[in-house]
């Protein structure tokens, strides 16, 4: 059997699937740290989220984690394709690689370079892939040169937790909330990547969809993902309905999906993202 592993940056949670593992990574609250998706489910995450005056820490998925699902899958005779978060936001590539360095051919390592719902989307693919019958080797391939067409393009609803990571001033930060700045962002060759930004929820909304629209459009033969920070999904469900031409007609039913701590640490509660593979021309 090929299995699949992933790690909790990739926010899949209710996981059903036998053939799918998902190995949490660690989120420390000043002295207390907990494990992703074990101890630490995504609302309780945001609870102590909005509570704290520092940000939390998270933490890679350490190699002997790995080592550890490793050993169960050769112990069944099976091999595992293993996709982590982008090796330049975490050191779980890493781990995962270190790991597996006495396995073979028995463990192949996948670098998403993406993170949340966009890892999510290439695991959910090579699920597809698997069922749909493709071997060991065709799955690793397809997964290399199809990971490159996934988008994930999120609007965030505040800067104050990209002040709190240092990622940009106080001042800058006081400036674009007094105008409610809206920032679009993305990751973009593995990092996150700043797009455009918009004053007020109604622009950011129309810089999201203008993005969409700029790399090509959806590609809705391959997963395709809705998601959102905080405890509520208000916010995304609004957007699903001011722009559903985006995919009305496309598709049965929409995939949302709460975004948990990895992500959810730099940009905080209020932001939606979609993720998807890209229709157009890369």
């Amino acid at each position: 059997m090929i299995r699949i592993i992933t790690d909790s940056a990739s926010d899949i949670v209710d996981n059903t699937r036998e053939d799918l593992t998902v190995l949490p990574i660690n989120i420390r609250f000043g002295e207390e740290e907990f494990q992703d998706g074990v101890n630490l489910t995504h609302r309780m995450f945001y609870e102590r989220l909005v509570e704290s005056d520092e940000l939390p820490v998270t933490s890679q998925v350490p190699p002997f984690v790995f080592e550890e699902a490793y050993k169960a899958v050769e112990g069944q005779g099976d091999q595992a394709i293993v996709i982590t978060i982008s090796s330049r936001l975490s050191g779980t590539f890493q781990s995962a690689v270190i790991a597996a360095q006495d396995c073979g051919d028995t463990v192949r390592v996948v670098d998403s370079e993406n993170a949340s719902i966009g890892q999510r989307a290439l695991v959910e693919y090579a699920l597809k892939l698997k069922d749909e019958g493709l071997g060991y080797d065709e799955i690793v391939t397809r997964l290399e040169a199809d990971k490159k067409r996934i988008k994930l393009i999120a609007l965030l609803d505040t800067l104050e937790y990209l002040k709190k990571g240092g990622r940009i001033s106080k001042t800058a930060a006081l400036a674009g909330n007094l105008l409610s700045i809206k920032p679009v962002i993305a990751i973009q060759g593995g990092e996150v990547a700043v797009l455009g930004k918009a004053r007020g929820s109604k622009q950011g909304n129309n810089l999201l969809a203008e993005q969409i629209r700029h790399v090509g459009g959806i590609d809705f033969g391959k997963p395709f993902v809705l998601g959102y920070t905080g405890l509520s999904d208000a916010v995304l469900q609004k957007y699903i309905v001011d722009n559903k031409a985006l995919w009305e007609g496309s598709v049965e039913a929409l995939d949302t999906a709460s975004v948990g701590g990895a992500i959810g640490t730099h940009i905080g509660p209020g932001a939606i993202g979609v993720a998807f593979f890209s229709a157009g021309e890369m």
